[in-house]
């Protein structure tokens, strides 16, 4: 089965960076459109960032022009480098990923969570 294994949250001050890393492994899968979303306290899990296998991006009004997404196909792992961090960005980022397989239905996974918290 697929396995999403993340890293890279932590606590940080207002203006610092954070760097998040998702790692995707699984035999005879093919790891597609890769996003990050976030849920902050009390509120619903949103979109952050997406890309594609071929590099389009997507990004939430509120991240463009702070965050990256970018990722490294030979090692199925998507970054999300995000710069200039607001109090606002505090939240539990989540990886997901859309797979196929010649063997399975197209399927949709969720990574465990790594929490973010900006400081003022």
């Amino acid at each position: 089965q697929v396995q999403l294994v993340e890293s890279g949250g932590g606590l940080v001050q207002a203006g610092g960076s954070l760097r998040l890393s998702c790692a995707a492994s699984g035999a005879a899968f093919r790891f597609n459109t890769m996003s990050w979303y976030r849920q902050a306290p009390e509120k619903q899990r949103e979109l952050a960032a997406s890309i594609t296998r071929g590099g389009t991006t997507n990004y939430a009004d509120a991240v463009k022009g702070r965050f990256t997404i970018s990722r490294d196909n030979d090692k199925n792992t998507v970054y999300l480098q995000m710069n200039s961090l607001k109090p606002e960005d505090t939240a539990v980022y989540y990886c997901n990923v859309d797979v196929s397989s010649p063997f399975y239905s197209p399927s949709n996974y969720w990574g465990q969570g790594t929490q973010v918290t900006v400081s003022s």
